[in-house]
């Protein structure tokens, strides 16, 4: 057939062409090739290709959460969650309308630190269109598109502790500013859904909105924060009929109302001038939830070397990553600045000294008991005496009282056995490495090599000692903080010095109000590891840099040990340990006390934490952490009840699962 032709075969006896470019771009592309294959077989995957790779991990993984969250009616997931686990309890608020519980008494929300949002209402050039709207809180979009404008905004003066020049960043006001801390995150929805539930709105609700970056007093001083608070308070009880507030503060915020109850009776023009009934009249109940009452040790790790147990273990897990100037910005270094500039985080900072934190080779927690845990119990359960081991860890031989170690034998070693160098007489000035270019202040490039050696020979920082350390490396920053704050324990409270405003949220330096039919309730977490302590090493010198760091390589000798990654840990609600939440509660207020003249009615109710029963609870509805714990029902329902009424004695008084009041009764206190 005509389509099918005889293929041509080439004659093998005449001479092949003679082309010099034939055959040369095969060989080129070959030889391109086998290279490509050769430099993707010999490339190394870099520490930097790790972190990209798993920051891309988890920014695809959360946005598509985000898009099942938002596309999701919200009946599938309640749907999925009663056909795994059966019907769900009802929220707190619905089962107390059941009951016929209602609204009665005005409630007064008080936020902690950084959950409160911020807004800016003039910046700087860098900060045009931003007028009006978040800094802090809600998506955070102006960091990731403007890092280090954002920084410059929201931190204050090193100064005056005040607004720097040409900024102003205000606190967001209403139920707004503090119901969520970003979307998808709540702070105190849960219990403002909860108290809608049984008749509670905006006119019998007010969230206290101040900036929880300034020190407590700073807060009148510029934005007259407490005497808004006096106002608003006394607005709720003349519209509700004479009936008092009841007051649920969180976290940093029951330091700032334990100051208010003191500015309000105080004269002015330092206080208030509310005079010494004010509380006694406008006041039915405080319930501080994760209060922070004598600070507490990751405020001091944060002050020393800005880091906590899980930036520490990031930073050990990509070593010099946040170190270095990624995308414009030194991490730690400016985090250091940033939050060196906040003034209220001085009042985290252990309180009490050894007294109350335990000294060299000895500590409240000491050799504790387990707890017999009857759930359902609402008396106090008390302990079997029988081993040492707590809920959290093995604290046999464990000393709490080393706040900072700089080594593992320096925290375990009886202190007979050791000598300390003394720092505090060391001169400053030989500078570390190259510090002309230090542009970022940190006071660390100020300190030199043999400062920075005499606090390693130290070896060891209990709570009495280390205010000195802070006040050596950073005697700007603490001169400020000290100006602010106090961490002492008052031997004669009438001493007229008493009467200033910096001692007035040490609650061991200050009395409570002249109120006998008011009520403290301390409400906090437990059954979580929470930072007590910190093993400590001298990182290697470079530019600028933070000289000491926590030494995630130090472990217990046991799976159990309370020291894990350099960090050791204690019972509490992975903020607050329970020594700091519970003992005001337990003894220093207990009854008639020369902190507690009028014998304000005290209780304890602890919530021992359980872990979310699968992925579509959430955070979990039975939480103890710092911040769950405000979605926590149990608690929630302990706060309505009062809200409608109840008293501490009709909610079965004391609930405690720790070992509080024996720990209390060990702290040698005059009372």
């Amino acid at each position: 057939m005509s389509f099918l032709r005889r293929r041509k075969v080439p004659d093998s006896s005449k001479p092949p062409i003679s082309d010099p470019s034939f055959g040369k771009e095969d060989d080129k592309k070959n030889q391109y090739k086998s290279s490509q294959r050769r430099s993707y077989s010999s490339k190394n995957w870099s520490c930097w290709d790790n972190c990209c790779w798993f920051i891309g991990v988890i920014c695809s993984v959360w946005w598509f959460l985000l898009f099942l969250y938002n596309a999701t009616p919200d009946s599938i997931p309640q749907y999925v969650s009663m056909a795994i686990t059966g019907p769900l309890p009802d929220p707190p608020g619905v089962k107390l309308k059941k009951e016929g519980l209602t609204a009665n008494h005005p409630v007064v929300l008080v936020p902690g630190i950084v959950t409160g949002g911020l807004e800016l209402w003039e910046g700087r050039q860098c900060a045009e269109g931003l007028l009006g709207k978040r800094l802090w809180g809600g998506s955070f979009g102006e960091f990731y598109k403007r890092p280090l404008c954002w920084l410059e905004h929201i931190s204050l003066d090193n100064e005056t502790g005040l607004d720097p020049p040409g900024i102003r960043v205000r606190p967001v006001s209403g139920l707004v500013a503090a119901d969520y801390f970003a979307r998808g995150y709540f702070v105190w929805a849960v219990i403002i859904a909860n108290l809608a539930h049984i008749g509670y709105e905006e006119k019998s609700l007010h969230m206290v909105a101040y900036d929880w970056r300034l020190s407590f007093q700073n807060t009148e001083v510029r934005d007259q924060s407490l005497s808004r608070i006096k106002s608003n308070i006394e607005l709720l009880v003349a519209t509700h009929g004479g009936k008092k507030v009841v007051v649920v503060p969180h976290s940093m915020g029951v330091q700032y109302f334990l100051h208010f109850m003191k500015w309000v009776e105080a004269p002015a023009p330092m206080g208030g001038g509310g005079g010494s009934d004010w509380c006694a009249k406008h006041i039915k109940a405080v319930m501080n939830v994760g209060a922070p009452f004598l600070g507490s040790p990751k405020s001091t790790a944060l002050h020393f070397s800005i880091e906590v147990r899980d930036i520490a273990n990031l930073r050990a897990q990509a070593p010099g990553f946040l170190d270095k100037d990624v995308f414009g910005l030194q991490t730690f270094k400016h985090l250091m600045r940033m939050f060196r500039t906040w003034d209220a985080t001085f009042s985290m900072v252990p309180k009490g000294g050894e007294t109350i934190w335990g000294g060299l080779d000895w500590s409240p927690e000491m050799d504790s008991f387990d707890v017999s845990v009857k759930k359902g119990k609402e008396n106090i359960t008390h302990n079997t005496g029988q081993n040492t081991k707590s809920n959290v860890c093995n604290t046999k031989g464990v000393n709490y009282g080393r706040l900072i170690s700089f080594g593992k034998e320096w925290a375990e070693t009886h202190s007979s056995k050791f000598e300390r160098a003394d720092f505090k007489n060391i001169a400053k000035g030989d500078n570390v490495a190259n510090s002309s270019n230090c542009d970022i202040w940190l006071e660390y490039h100020e300190m030199g090599n043999k400062a920075i050696k005499a606090v390693e020979d130290h070896k060891v920082y209990t709570a009495g000692s280390i205010l000195d350390l802070l006040h050596y490396v950073a005697p700007k920053l603490m001169a400020r903080g000290a100006s602010h704050f106090s961490y002492g324990i008052a031997d004669n409270l009438d001493d007229p010095k008493y009467g200033h405003y910096k001692y007035w949220s040490n609650p061991l330096e200050t009395k409570l109000p002249n109120a006998p039919d008011m009520e403290i309730y301390s409400l906090y977490g437990v059954g979580l590891s929470t930072e007590r302590g910190y093993i400590y090493k001298v990182a290697s010198p470079s530019d600028c840099h933070i000289p000491f760091q926590i030494d995630t390589s130090v472990d217990g000798d046991s799976e159990d040990s309370c020291l894990k990654d350099g960090v050791f840990s204690g019972d509490g609600d992975e903020t607050v340990p329970v020594i700091s939440a519970g003992f005001m509660g337990a003894k220093g207020w207990r009854g008639k006390t020369r902190f507690n003249p009028s014998g304000i009615h005290t209780y304890i109710r602890e919530y021992n934490h359980a872990p979310p029963a699968n992925l579509l609870e959430g955070r979990g509805t039975q939480s103890g952490s710092h911040v769950d714990l405000l979605g926590n029902f149990a608690l929630i329902e302990d706060v309505l009840r009062v809200a409608a009424g109840a008293s501490g004695e009709d909610l079965g008084g004391d609930r405690v699962y720790t070992d509080i009041f024996k720990w209390s009764e060990r702290i040698n206190l005059q009372l």
